[in-house]
């Protein structure tokens, strides 16, 4: 991965952060890592009448040369990230029951100034 990217996808992930935190997200773990994948940001959803476990997969991108950042997000993606959140749960108590994958999708423009954020809830269905 080219260092212009790595930076492109730290800044989304804070990005994403800070638009979830408003939206009344607890942001527990970041960047949880398993040798087939990695949840960018774990978080509480404390909006519902339950508390939420939720797993979100953040996708940054400048151009939609390849895609939106939607669209980067595949049946093996969804399937790591299904596998990574099941290991996360297992591996730390005392969270919500209820759990769901999330995605933001942040579009920039070639300053990185944000021209859309969009959270798209439960993408595992």
């Amino acid at each position: 991965m080219s260092h212009v990217k790595k930076d492109e996808g730290a800044l989304g992930e804070k990005l994403a952060e800070a638009f979830l935190e408003k939206k009344k997200y607890q942001i527990i773990d970041r960047n949880f890592r398993l040798r087939n994948g990695e949840i960018d940001l774990i978080a509480i959803d404390n909006s519902e009448k339950e508390k939420v476990l939720v797993f979100i997969e953040v996708k940054t991108r400048k151009s939609t040369q390849f895609g939106t950042p939607l669209e980067a997000i595949g049946y093996y993606k969804l399937k790591a990230l299904t596998n990574a959140a099941q290991v996360y749960k297992t591996s730390h108590r005392g969270l919500p029951d209820l759990l769901r994958i999330d995605a933001v999708a942040i579009a920039l423009d070639e300053f990185n100034e944000v021209l859309k954020i969009e959270h798209i809830k439960n993408i595992s269905g």
